[in-house]
């Protein structure tokens, strides 16, 4: 009787510490896009995406997942099969964070193998949400981050048709939609002309080892340029309440300036 005792007090033990030791249920971030937002190889750096430093602020209840990649836009992101594995993947509770349209955009006759005209980019954005949707997942539409462009000191609109039609799919869907677009080059206004290069891979010759010619690129962000814009993008999943919100653990600044 004792061993039998024994042997189901060493039963209940190893039960109660396979619970006990469980790995608490995490979510993923799934993040689409392009070179605005991929993780970069590390013979580009300083060019960083600001998919990179966004996965640094949430607790360990989140898992980023960055799939992002450079050159892609929403047709080839499709094409190359990289949209199926993150739908076959995807749990209810997850999300996926949607932002493309600097490379659907290119008309350039170099670029052709990647332009998707504004229609077949609904179509794709639709796609994206929809079967994020089916899995019981989130998805969040990003409008594409501006580029640096000034005209008489004054920050220029470059994305315009592609980002009226992530609202318009927004608004269409009920989808959530943080504006890049808008809220970056408000950014470079406030900064002027000179100062907003310090966001981008603005490098004279030698300046870093990895360009030793310099670099004058003002679509792509330095590391520092990459976590101010991802601060925004916390800072908007605040603003709107998302439930995204009660896992970020980290305050963000921007631009040097605490934001509440």
């Amino acid at each position: 009787m004792r061993n039998k005792k024994n042997l189901y007090s060493l039963i209940l033990s190893v039960c109660l510490m396979a619970f006990t030791l469980k790995e608490p249920l995490k979510n993923k971030i799934y993040l689409i896009g392009d070179s605005t937002v991929c993780d970069q190889p590390i013979d580009r750096y300083p060019v960083t995406g600001w998919g990179t430093p966004f996965a640094n602020y949430f607790d360990s209840s989140i898992v980023v997942d960055n799939r992002a990649r450079g050159g892609r836009s929403t047709r080839t992101f499709l094409e190359e099969n990289r949209w199926q594995p993150i739908v076959d993947s995807l749990k209810p509770g997850d999300y996926v964070f949607i932002q493309f349209g600097h490379n659907d955009e290119a008309k350039e006759p170099q670029y052709a193998a990647r332009y998707t005209p504004v229609p077949d980019y609904k179509r794709n954005l639709i796609k994206f949400i929809n079967e994020t949707r089916s899995k019981q997942a989130f998805p969040v539409l990003v409008t594409p981050v501006s580029r640096r462009v000034f005209k008489n000191d004054q920050a220029q609109e470059t994305h315009a048709e592609y980002t009226a039609a992530v609202f318009e799919i927004g608004k269409q869907l009920n989808v959530p939609v943080i504006d890049l677009d808008r809220q970056s080059r408000d950014l470079y206004q406030t900064l002027g002309s000179v100062d907003s290069k310090l966001l981008f891979m603005e490098l004279d010759s030698a300046e870093h080892p990895n360009y030793p010619r310099g670099q004058h690129d003002n679509t792509h962000f330095n590391d520092y340029g990459a976590r101010i814009i991802a601060q925004m993008v916390l800072n908007d999943i605040k603003a709107q309440h998302l439930p995204l919100a009660d896992r970020i653990v980290k305050r963000q600044t921007t631009a040097g300036r605490q934001l509440k």
